[in-house]
C-alpha cells in the first residue's frame, strides 16, 4: 500500500519516506508502532526515550503502552561492520563510521569481508555493509567469498538480523552499484530485517553517505542527534584520507607541473604521459600502492560546441554545486560539469526538458537495449543535437549534470626517493566513434593542454589493499602491462630506498618492443643496481604469434611457484576485463601443475594468499 500525499497530511518528502518504511515493518513491528504513536500523542514527544529504553514495561503498567510494545525486547548496542573495498573508499568510511558509533555507546566490530568468518553471521543481530562495485558488476576482491558464501546453500537462515547496505558505484557502468543490490537483496531473501533502505551512491557520494548513516543512526539510537552525528562521520572519513594535510578530494592541491614526457618512442601508435608534479607546500605525502586524484579540465572545443548548439551565452552566470558558488557558464561546462559521459539517470533528467519524442521512447522498459547502445560512446553534445534543440535555461539545464569526478592514477615514484614530489602516467585515449572524434577528458588535457608551470589541482588516495610486504625481505612479483605498470616503479624506488634484501620479479608487457617499453631504462637501471633480479617482458606484436605476460608466466612456471613457497606476494595491475583474467588464469594453471592440485585446490591455494594479503590486484 502507498500512501498518497493528496489525501493525507504528508508533505511530498515525508511520504516518501513513509512509504521506504511502511513495506519493511513486520506484523509486530507495526503493532509496536502503533502503540508507540499512541503514546507520544499521550504523554508528549518524551514519549520517544521511553518507548526505546529498558523502562517501557513501566509505562506500560501506567497505561501509557500497549503489552506488545513494552513486551519488545531492548535494542542491540553490538554492531558488525563489514566492507568489500578495492580502492579503499569503503574501508575508509567504515572505519570512520564505526568510530562515530562507538562514540554513541555501540559496541562495533569493523572487518572487511574476507576476514570475516561467515559461520558465525547467525550470531549478528546489527549488520552494516558497506561495499563497491567491481568491473562489470562483479564485488571487489576482498568481498568476493563473502558474495559467494551468501548466495550459495551453506547460508543460514537470519530472521534475528537487522542489517542495512551502502553502496558506492559509478552510473557510467551498466550495473550501477550491483555488488550493494545483490547483499541487499540476498539478505533480505535469508529473512533480515532492514534497519534502514539501501543506499546507492555515484562519485560524489558525501552526501547520500550521511543520509544512510542519518538514517541508520535512527534505527539503532533514536533519531535526535542523527544528523548531526552522520554529517561528523563523513567529515572524519574525508580527513582520514590524509590526517598531516589540509588537502584532500574535497579540497584539492593545486601541484605545478615539473616534468611532462611522451614514454612512447617516435613512430609508436600510442601516446603515454609520465608527470611530475611538485607538492611542496601541501604536507601530501603517500606510500607504494596509492592513487593521485587529478581534476581534469574538459575540451575548451566541446564546451564551445555545446554553448553554440543551445544558443547560451558563454558568460552568462549559473551554479558550480549545491553550495551556492557560481560563475559563468563556459567556466562551469570547462571545470564543474562532466559532458562527456551519458548515464541513464542523466537521460530521464533532460527528458523532463525536452519535448522530443524520441528521447521519452528511448526510456521505456522495453528500449532498454536500445538506450545501452545510445549511451555507449556518446556525449552531451550527442544528445542535445540528436533531441534538441531545447527552450531551457542554462542554468536550469547544468543542474541536471554530474560534477566532474577526478580521475585515479596509479603514483609511479616514491615519496622516499623523490621527497615533495609526485609522478604518474598516463595513457592518451582517442578513438572515433558515432561519426565524431572522442578523446578521454584526463589523458588528453595531460597529454596536449597541461605544460611545465601550470598547476593541476590533486589529492591523494590511499590504497590499503594494494601495498608492498611490511617486510622488505620478502620476495615480490609484480604483473603489470602498458600502463600497469606504474605502481611498480614506486614500488621498487621504494625497496631501493630500504635497501631491501627481498627478491624482486617484474612481468612487463606492451605492443612494440623498440617504441613502447615504458621506463625501460629505469629497469635496467634497476637491474644493474640488483634493485630489481628479474625481468620478463611481452610485446605482442613484435612476434607472428601475440605474446602477452600470461604466456611468460606460464613459461616460469617451476620457479614461479618456487618464489610462491618461499613466501612471495604477487601483485596485478592493468586491465581488468581481459588481462586481470587472463593473469589470475595462468596463476591458477601454475599452482595446479606445479603442486599436483586440482583445479578446485588450487583456486583455494589462492584464495588463500588473497585471505593473507598475499595476492593483492589493482585493476580497472
Amino acid at each position: 500500500m502507498q500512501l498518497q500525499v493528496t489525501n493525507s497530511p504528508f508533505n511530498e518528502s515525508q511520504a516518501q519516506l513513509l512509504n521506504q518504511l511502511l513495506p519493511t515493518l513486520t506484523e509486530s513491528q507495526q503493532i509496536w508502532l502503533g502503540g508507540y504513536l499512541s503514546a507520544m500523542s499521550l504523554r508528549g514527544a518524551g514519549a520517544l526515550l521511553a518507548a526505546v529504553e529498558p523502562s517501557a514495561p513501566a509505562a506500560a503498567a501506567q497505561g501509557i503502552l500497549p503489552a506488545a510494545a513494552a513486551a519488545a525486547p531492548p535494542l542491540s548496542r553490538e554492531v558488525t561492520v563489514l566492507f568489500g573495498s578495492q580502492t579503499g573508499n569503503c574501508q575508509r568510511l567504515a572505519t570512520s563510521l564505526s568510530r562515530k558509533l562507538e562514540e554513541q555507546g555501540f559496541t562495533v566490530t569493523v572487518s572487511a569481508m574476507n576476514a570475516f568468518k561467515p559461520n558465525t553471521l547467525k550470531k549478528v543481530e546489527n549488520l552494516l555493509i558497506l561495499v563497491s562495485t567491481h568491473g562489470e558488476g562483479e564485488p571487489p576482491d576482498n568481498a568476493r567469498a563473502f558474495h559467494e558464501f551468501l548466495h550459495s546453500k551453506r547460508a543460514p537462515q537470519l530472521e534475528a538480523l537487522r542489517y542495512s547496505v551502502l553502496a558506492l558505484g559509478d552510473t557510467s557502468y551498466e550495473f550501477f552499484c550491483q555488488t550493494g543490490k545483490d547483499f541487499d537483496q540476498r539478505l533480505e531473501q535469508l529473512g533480515g530485517q532492514r534497519l534502514s533502505p539501501r543506499v546507492d551512491c555515484d562519485l560524489d557520494y558525501d552526501e547520500p553517505v550521511a543520509d544512510w548513516f542519518e538514517q541508520v543512526l535512527g534505527s539503532l539510537n533514536g533519531p535526535q542527534n542523527a544528523p548531526q552525528i552522520a554529517d561528523q562521520a563523513v567529515a572524519a572519513a574525508e580527513k582520514a584520507d590524509e590526517p598531516q594535510s589540509a588537502y584532500s578530494r574535497n579540497n584539492p592541491f593545486y601541484a605545478e607541473v615539473l616534468e611532462n614526457l611522451n614514454l612512447n618512442g617516435r613512430g609508436s601508435d600510442r601516446e603515454t604521459r609520465h608527470l611530475e608534479l611538485s607538492l611542496a607546500g601541501s604536507d601530501l605525502t603517500f606510500e607504494p600502492g596509492d592513487s593521485l586524484g587529478v581534476y581534469p579540465e574538459n575540451h575548451p572545443q566541446l564546451v564551445a560546441e555545446i554553448i553554440a548548439a543551445m544558443g547560451w551565452n558563454p558568460d552568462e552566470t549559473v551554479p558550480f554545486n549545491k553550495k551556492g558558488e557560481e560563475g559563468t557558464l563556459r567556466e562551469a561546462l570547462l571545470r564543474h560539469y562532466e559532458i562527456t559521459v551519458l548515464t541513464k539517470p542523466l537521460l530521464e533528467q533532460a527528458a523532463k526538458l525536452s519535448a522530443a519524442p524520441g528521447l521519452q521512447a528511448l526510456l521505456a522498459p522495453e528500449a532498454q537495449q536500445e538506450l545501452k547502445s545510445y549511451i555507449q560512446g556518446r556525449d552531451l553534445l550527442d544528445l542535445i543535437t540528436d533531441f534538441g534543440p531545447w527552450n531551457v535555461a542554462a542554468g536550469s539545464f547544468v543542474s541536471i549534470l554530474r560534477k566532474l569526478p577526478a580521475r585515479l592514477y596509479s603514483i609511479s615514484s616514491s615519496y622516499n626517493a623523490n621527497p615533495e614530489e609526485v609522478h604518474f602516467t598516463v595513457r592518451a585515449v582517442r578513438y572515433e566513434s558515432h561519426g565524431r572524434e572522442r578523446y578521454g577528458v584526463c589523458s588528453v588535457h595531460c597529454a596536449e593542454r597541461v605544460q611545465p608551470g601550470d598547476a593541476l589541482p590533486v589529492y591523494i588516495q590511499s590504497n590499503p589493499n594494494f601495498k608492498l610486504p611490511a617486510n622488505p625481505d620478502v620476495p615480490v612479483i609484480m604483473v603489470g602491462p602498458g600502463t600497469g605498470v606504474a605502481p611498480f616503479r614506486s614500488f621498487l624506488e621504494e625497496r631501493g630506498e630500504q635497501g631491501a634484501g627481498g627478491k624482486t620479479w617484474l612481468f612487463y608487457g606492451d605492443r612494440h618492443f623498440v617504441t613502447d617499453f615504458l621506463y625501460q631504462t629505469d629497469w635496467q637501471r634497476m637491474l644493474k643496481e640488483g634493485v630489481l633480479n628479474k625481468l620478463d617482458v611481452a610485446f605482442s606484436r613484435d612476434t607472428e604469434e601475440k605474446v602477452y605476460v600470461q604466456h611468460r608466466i606460464l613459461e616460469h612456471s617451476k620457479e614461479l611457484y618456487a618464489w610462491l613457497q618461499e613466501g612471495a606476494h604477487v601483485y596485478v595491475c592493468g586491465d581488468e576485463k581481459h588481462m586481470a583474467h587472463d593473469v589470475h588464469a595462468a596463476l591458477l594453471t601454475v599452482i595446479q601443475e606445479e603442486a599436483g592440485l586440482s583445479p578446485e585446490g588450487a583456486a583455494a591455494y589462492l584464495d588463500n594468499l588473497q585471505q593473507e594479503q598475499r595476492y593483492q590486484r589493482d585493476v580497472y
